[in-house]
């Protein structure tokens, strides 16, 4: 997978081979994008560019509330945490670490804390203490899946306090 299918300038912050990889870590998890270089907490992690679309599509980062921006090479490929280690500055077009990330680690941003609404929701996998399990846009409300899904995280949870109690 391509990192940036554009020709960009070379040592102003846009990501490169050398720093970065795109892969598929297993069959749960979607492609991300993991670091090849430990990079320090405050640190620009990289710049990144795409297409302005109006619409959300997968793999895009919403802008304002009437435009995104399409990007399926890096930017919109990060992987989800309710606990990143990343957050974008959607006007700037920058990432920045807001956690010491080691080499090999993913990339990671909360999706809610640049989208309104995502292209679609679905179970978090993130396994961090403040996990939401369920991963919507800001603005909208958890869909009938969804629901059902943290119906049965709750069930779950009261059966083993049952038991242990």
């Amino acid at each position: 997978m391509s990192i940036n299918p554009c020709e960009l300038e070379k040592n102003i912050g846009y990501p490169s081979r050398a720093s970065f990889v795109v892969k598929k870590q297993d069959n749960e998890l979607g492609a991300g994008v993991y670091t090849k270089k430990t990079i320090s907490r405050g640190s620009l992690v990289a710049r990144f560019s795409g297409t302005i679309v109006e619409k959300v599509v997968q793999h895009s980062l919403q802008i304002n509330p009437t435009s995104h921006l399409h990007d399926p090479h890096f930017a919109g490929l990060l992987l989800h945490s309710c606990s990143p280690n990343v957050m974008l500055d959607m006007q700037g077009l920058t990432i920045w670490a807001i956690k010491d990330i080691e080499s090999g680690e993913a990339l990671t941003m909360d999706y809610a804390s640049t989208e309104d609404f995502l292209f679609k929701q679905f179970k978090c996998l993130c396994q961090s203490d403040n996990c939401r399990h369920w991963i919507s846009g800001r603005k909208e409300k958890v869909n009938e899946e969804g629901k059902a899904y943290l119906k049965s995280i709750q069930e779950k949870s009261l059966l083993r306090i049952r038991k242990t109690g």
